[in-house]
């Protein structure tokens, strides 16, 4: 979703709020990552004290494999996210702000990077995942062997 800025930046104190979804046709490229759910985007963009201000929420669902036990599981994410908008930057290296091209964000972009840099590295079905048995390969979880002993 392309969300133009050129009021936001231009008049203190404008807001412009946002709700939408990416679906699950642009999420299927996303290599490791099954989503269940399209992402729900809901926001707003304002100006404060010349300052533009991109604070949202994405909501989503995704199947994961445990990285002990490799069973699947579905997990439900909320993630929060805050960015400063500037129309331009003279430091090309600069990572703190996003930069408006022609006075607009690419949401979509925006929002699928700050997702997937926030999704853990290693997931877990449950906190106490025993895993499985590095001999026989049962799931610990459910069931005991002679091999632990």
């Amino acid at each position: 979703m392309k969300i133009n800025l050129k009021q936001i930046f231009d008049i203190v104190g404008e807001s412009k709020s946002f709700a939408c979804e990416i679906g699950l046709d642009e999420l299927e490229g996303i290599k490791g990552y099954a989503f269940i759910s399209p992402v729900s985007l809901e926001g707003r963009l304002y100006n404060r004290a010349g300052v533009v201000y991109l604070d949202y929420k994405a909501s989503f669902e995704i199947c994961h494999v445990c990285d002990r036990c490799l069973k699947e599981f579905s997990r439900s994410y909320d993630l929060s996210f805050e960015h400063i908008v500037v129309p331009s930057v003279s430091n090309s290296d600069n990572d703190d702000y996003i930069v408006a091209d022609g006075e607009s964000i690419e949401l979509n972009e925006i929002a699928l990077t700050d997702m997937l840099l926030s999704l853990p590295t290693k997931v877990l079905c449950k906190d106490d995942c025993k895993g499985l048995c590095m001999v026989c390969g049962c799931d610990l979880n459910e069931s005991q062997c002679d091999h632990l002993n």
